[in-house]
């Protein structure tokens, strides 16, 4: 990839503002090292500057253009051909960029999108040749790399025996620094007093020992520590794999390091590992990293991946809404989440926790983040949960953004030729987005006399409280979020709620997920009607397991 264009532009590196909220945007360099692997800029903060660095293998996705929350809100100066946001694999914030130009933002988005391509794509063999210290003992894991940069301080890829302390305290490995010193002594085989390269991956190495691996191999391989190909098989048979002589020659060609024992059918302590500590030694079955069930039964005979408060980013008390928060789920997998919605000023309902410190953001704002990012992660329908605390103008407002940015996206009518006795399965639901809320009765259900009843969510909201004010009496620590939340789906049956508490153009978008209150099993046993649904909170969920499990 040297001789690539983008990646050429990145090796020599380009000015890029970092777009923040706080204070104007700083120019800095960024350039991608010669590892191919790892980018680095100056951090810090006037005086405090330092040199940072991130490793490719980090990075989740880039997004062009104006595609981020942050830059949607800061990035307004900046033509949107010069913008492109970096997302990060875990919680690490997003980082927004703007380029000088619209050629340097373009070599950059693709130059990136060019290595995820080639780092994923490699093998581990691959990856410990090239990269490493990206892959000790194959574990996969390209955090250690994050961290010997960031103790190598004055970033000359060598590593003083106060640098590998440095190193150690970060990875939180409390070692006796004579052992610590002995170690390194042993490693630097330059003695200069410094670590580097080889020298390092070995330190590292000595770090990561396995005994209870190495246990195991001398067991099956004997005294000349070396697994046949045959003995590789009879280990594979004890492990309950229906294993053959075939199969054990096709590992050790794959996860042998030493081109000698290869060529022998042989396999030596680092093959074994590198076999047992990559995917094809995990525990999970690597076909049910896909999804290999049955996904036509109906929609409550499955398990939900649900989010609660989803917009949250931190605690529920004060911490800041944001719709990197919906990306985040959706892109975990997650298929329903929540929607607290409020009145807004300028007539637009707004997102956040009800009467606390929360941040607000626009129901606009999230139903578009909905739409970009259902279903990049899985093709299988997402449930929009909505807790409605709007007046009939804003809900009606609701109603016209979701129809408006969703489209076809958004289910309005039952499936044509459904039974409706039975709710549609994942299936024939895939591509689609539900809503979950309250629903008007149709004329002719309306029973005589009914009055307003409470809001099944608020109802689920005011026990999770009553549950929690329990919970800070008995440990006297303060509340920072709710109770996980259980979601049931059909078969039961309530009185229809008082039709002005709904806007008729919202309710008309709830079809297989109306939400009721509880009647209770009995009531819906007898009167099953699988389009409704109520939420417990965790005690009445254990109240009824208890009572009626």
């Amino acid at each position: 990839l040297t001789e690539d264009e983008d990646i050429q532009r990145m090796l020599r590196g380009s000015l890029l503002r970092k777009i923040k909220s706080r204070g104007g945007p700083r120019e800095r360099l960024f350039r991608l090292q010669e590892d191919g692997a790892t980018i680095c800029f100056e951090g810090g903060f006037r005086r405090a500057r330092s040199q940072q660095s991130f490793s490719v293998m980090h990075i989740e996705g880039v997004r062009e253009g104006h595609q981020s929350e942050g830059l949607r809100r800061h990035g307004a100066a900046f033509p949107e051909r010069h913008c492109f946001t970096l997302v990060f694999k875990g919680k690490r914030k997003n980082l927004d960029l703007a380029a000088r130009g619209e050629d340097d933002a373009r070599h950059w988005v693709k130059g990136l999108t060019k290595l995820m391509g080639r780092l994923q794509a490699m093998s581990q063999t691959e990856k410990l040749d090239q990269y490493p210290l990206l892959e000790l003992w194959g574990l996969g894991d390209s955090w250690i790399h994050g961290v010997l940069q960031r103790a190598d301080r004055n970033k000359d890829n060598k590593m003083s025996f106060r640098e590998v302390k440095n190193m150690l305290r970060m990875i939180n490995i409390d070692m006796d620094d004579i052992y610590a010193y002995k170690l390194f002594k042993e490693c630097d085989r330059s003695g200069n007093e410094r670590l580097e390269g080889r020298e390092l991956e070995e330190f590292c190495r000595r770090l990561l020992r396995r005994p209870e691996l190495e246990e195991l191999f001398g067991r099956y391989s004997g005294e000349d520590h070396v697994l046949s190909a045959e003995e590789l098989r009879d280990f594979l048979r004890d492990q309950g794999e229906d294993a053959s002589l075939r199969q054990a020659h096709a590992v050790i060609r794959t996860y042998e390091l030493n081109e000698k024992a290869r060529q022998q059918d042989l396999m030596m302590l680092d093959g074994f590992m590198m076999y047992l500590l990559s995917d094809a030694g995990d525990i999970l079955n690597q076909e049910h990293t896909k999804v290999h069930q049955d996904m036509s039964q109906p929609l409550c005979h499955y398990f939900i991946s649900s989010s609660h408060n989803t917009y949250l980013t931190h605690n529920q008390i004060g911490g800041t809404s944001s719709t990197e928060a919906y990306v985040r789920a959706l892109m975990a997998g997650c298929r329903c989440v929540e929607l607290d919605c409020w009145e807004g000023s300028d007539g637009e309902p707004v997102v956040y926790h009800g009467h606390t410190l929360t941040s607000k953001i626009l129901f606009r704002d999230v139903i578009e983040s909905i739409r970009d990012y259902a279903f990049k992660q899985s093709p299988y329908p997402v449930i929009l949960s909505l807790e409605n605390h709007c007046g009939l103008e804003q809900q009606a407002t609701m109603a016209r953004h979701m129809k408006a940015i969703l489209g076809d996206m958004l289910l309005t009518q039952p499936l044509e030729g459904q039974d409706p006795h039975h709710l549609p399965s994942p299936e024939q639901l895939k591509g689609k987005v539900l809503v979950k809320g309250k629903k008007l009765p149709e004329p002719w259900h309306e029973p005589q006399g009914v009055t307003s009843l409470p809001d099944p969510e608020e109802v689920e909201e005011e026990e999770e409280e009553e549950e929690e004010d329990e919970k800070l009496q008995e440990r006297s620590s303060r509340r920072v979020r709710g109770s996980p939340r259980a979601t049931v789906l059909g078969d039961h049956s309530i009185p229809a709620c008082d039709a002005s508490q709904v806007a008729p153009e919202l309710s008309a978008m709830v079809v297989y997920c109306q939400a009721v209150p509880f009647p209770g099993l009995a009531h819906a046993l007898r009167h099953p009607r699988p389009c409704e649904m109520s939420s417990f909170s965790e005690r009445k969920a254990r109240k009824l397991i208890k009572e009626a499990g």
